[in-house]
């Protein structure tokens, strides 16, 4: 399939060119509309008891608590009454109401809290837009925050922190191409797959926000591995047809040739990743299911982008492929066939040699380290999305903050209970008194008169709304027995937990996905029953070292300084998606480098032999596809948002770690120690693989080629 692919790809080079190019520059362009419809909604379960609570509340008593908060520096009652003067003349399409300015005489300022008129995010922004140059007051300094100020500058954050990380890893990537492939030309191919595929990814999610939320952090993750993916793919493609050039081939027999062998790895890698993203779908949460969305269309059109677009540039350029060469190519060309790749992988060789001849010296320690960097994941806290995530002195958090110190009684924290059926105002005020007699329950008290038989409680909290003590009192509250037909208590550490509760509920059938899919896949690839055991056995121990060291930085607060985060609980949202990306890429590595192995393995080498061709030839290329992948992802790591400062680093961590310590030395170590039963499978599976297998083994004159960059 592979190799009639490549060979219609060359004969039909300019259609598949213009074609390819001008859907995603159309793609692209009606892309950009997304911009204009993105939310920053989406983190609570739907179904959940806080969300029903929300919805019961707002059904019977309108949309409750302040979409926007301003703060006035003033508690004098003339100057409250010119406040309240001025915001009555707010636009009633954007604004439901305004409250009167409630005053701190210990702060010596006011408090005014500002209903929207809409629930939708993506609408409230909009409203907020209307009426954010009318809440200044001639005289007095105003600090605004609140949900939707928070939520608006995020997005703007957001999409400003996306285009700086363009801006800045784009020119080091062309660089770190040029370096790597000695040329001009072919170092701007993978950078060309990258930017289409950026903007066909833009494309579907403008589709997508045509029918269902589409959160702002979705781009971001589109663009992380849109371009990432893109870049990896292309290095794979580029790099094979150059090698297949450099042997003396036609252009036609190269461009076949590559497609059959990196187009196949390619298309693999892509499947895996789809399929590690499309778990996200499993949860509730709009937030994962917009992120999917987003990373899906990305590494699917960066892969479909590499298997049409690149195949064709190839077949137009031939051997000028390697126009606008450095001196150091042209010097290696103009040497005895390409002998400049043989140094390399001698390096290679005697790293694996030395690996093998003590297995045990090196995989114990490495596991080790691995676990012990993996165990502060042990005491991980999870959060939601908070004014913290943006960085001090943000006008936003520093109204929030405000808030939460000087008007405490007014803040979100809190349970929002709600009572239906109707009960008698005797049971509804004994249930009242059992409330506030939970241990860390502050004053609980009725917040509006009932309407429609459903009765409305505030309660606080003495502790923080995420505490641990104060989701014991949830469950706590949730346990009493209450009057009427229902109760259902929401606020914020109702919502974060329910969140959790549907995430923990969901994740055992990702796991099941992701282990399940990676088993399939690479045992018909490969046709072995303890190869894919292994590389998920890897994938788990790169994986938990990842989040040990987020969590000990960004929860624990070491180091925290330095990067310029508030440690804090984690957003679950953001772990789950890291989970199915970092496991994605570790897979694809696993996949490329066991590739090599099993091609010696079926020319008839040994286990140590095959082990050893395996990493002397994917050495160079997993290590160079590692770096330009840290250099795409790593610009996030000086976001301004601590969620995606979060992705950057990790991302940055689990790709060192994985592609040396694990891919390095690891595998190989562990294949020694396996030695001939690594290859082993049931005779009933071995003839179902050799039926349904999805590779085909290269040539044997392949050995004998430089492999890769």
């Amino acid at each position: 399939m592979f190799a009639k692919w490549g060979s219609l790809a060359y004969r039909r080079r300019w259609v598949v060119l213009i074609a390819t190019v001008a859907l995603a520059v159309v793609g692209g362009i009606w892309g950009l509309g997304v911009f204009d419809r993105l939310s920053q909604g989406g983190y609570e379960a739907p179904t959940s008891e806080a969300a029903r609570a929300n919805e019961v509340a707002q059904e019977a008593f309108g949309r409750q608590g302040g979409d926007v908060l301003v703060v006035y520096d003033t508690t004098d009652p003339g100057k409250l009454q010119q406040i309240a003067g001025e915001l009555s003349d707010l636009p009633a399409d954007a604004v439901l109401k305004v409250s009167p300015p409630f005053p701190s005489p210990a702060s010596g300022k006011s408090l005014v809290v500002i209903t929207l008129t809409s629930g939708d995010s993506n609408t409230q922004l909009k409203q907020y837009d209307q009426i954010a140059d009318r809440l200044q007051v001639d005289g007095l300094d105003a600090q605004v925050g609140g949900l939707v100020p928070t939520q608006k500058a995020i997005s703007d954050m957001s999409a400003s922190d996306l285009t700086k990380a363009e801006a800045v890893s784009l020119p080091i990537v062309l660089i770190l191409l040029i370096v790597i492939f000695g040329g001009l030309v072919a170092a701007s191919l993978p950078v060309l797959v990258g930017g289409l595929a950026i903007m066909g990814s833009l494309g579907v999610l403008h589709a997508v926000s045509l029918v269902a939320d589409v959160n702002s952090f979705a781009v971001n993750v589109a663009s992380l591995l849109g371009l990432g993916m893109a870049i990896d793919y292309g290095l794979f493609m580029v790099g094979r047809f150059r090698e297949e050039l450099a042997a003396g081939r036609s252009t036609p027999d190269a461009v076949r040739r590559t497609v059959m062998s990196a187009g196949r790895t390619v298309l693999f890698s892509a499947t895996l990743l789809v399929i590690a993203l499309a778990g996200l779908l499993l949860f509730p949460q709009g937030f994962l299911k917009s992120l999917s969305y987003g990373g899906m269309s990305a590494v699917a059109i960066a892969a479909v982008v590499s298997l049409t677009l690149l195949p064709a540039l190839l077949a137009v350029l031939g051997h000028r492929v390697d126009k606008l060469a450095m001196p150091w190519r042209k010097k290696a060309a103009g040497g005895a066939g390409n002998q400049t790749t043989v140094p390399s992988e001698q390096g290679w060789r005697r790293l694996a040699a030395r690996v093998m001849k003590r297995p045990v010296l090196f995989a114990l320690p490495i596991v080790l380290l691995l676990l012990a960097l993996g165990s502060p994941f042990l005491g991980v806290k999870f959060g939601e999305v908070t004014e913290k995530v943006l960085p001090e002195g943000n006008p936003a958090r520093v109204a929030a903050e405000t808030v939460n110190n000087d008007f405490a009684a007014l803040s979100n924290a809190g349970f929002k209970i709600v009572i239906t059926g109707d009960p008698s105002q005797a049971d509804v005020q004994g249930f009242i008194g059992d409330v506030g007699a939970v241990p860390g329950v502050g004053e609980a008290q009725i917040a509006a008169e009932p309407a429609g038989g459903v009765w409305l409680i505030n309660a606080g909290l003495d502790q923080d709304a995420l505490s641990d003590a104060s989701k014991q009192a949830l469950r706590d509250v949730r346990a009493l027995d209450g009057p009427g037909d229902e109760v259902l208590v929401g606020g914020s550490t109702a919502t974060v937990t329910d969140s959790l509760d549907a995430i923990g509920e969901k994740l055992p059938l990702m796991i099941l996905l992701l282990v399940g899919a990676t088993f399939v896949l690479m045992f018909l690839a490969f046709g072995s029953v303890l190869l894919p055991i292994k590389a998920v056995v890897m994938s788990a121990l790169s994986l938990s070292a990842t989040f040990g060291v987020l969590v000990w930085v960004f929860q624990d607060g070491h180091g925290a300084s330095l990067l310029g985060v508030t440690p804090a609980p984690l957003e679950s949202g953001i772990v789950v998606l890291m989970a199915a990306v970092v496991f994605g890429l570790s897979t694809d590595y696993e996949v490329f480098l066991l590739s090599r192995m099993v091609e010696a393995r079926g020319r008839g080498a040994s286990t140590e032999e095959a082990v050893t061709a395996g990493l002397a030839k994917t050495g160079r290329v997993i290590t160079a596809a590692a770096l330009l992948l840290i250099v795409v992802t790593g610009a996030f790591a000086f976001s301004q948002i601590t969620m995606m400062r979060f992705v950057g680093v990790g991302m940055i961590l689990a790709l060192a770690l994985d592609a040396t310590v694990v891919r390095m030395l690891l595998v190989p170590a562990v294949m020694k120690m396996l030695g001939d039963a690594a290859w082993w499978a049931p005779g009933p599976l071995r003839r179902i693989q050799e039926r349904m297998a999805i590779h085909e083994d290269a040539p044997v004159e392949d050995e004998k080629l430089p492999q890769h960059v």
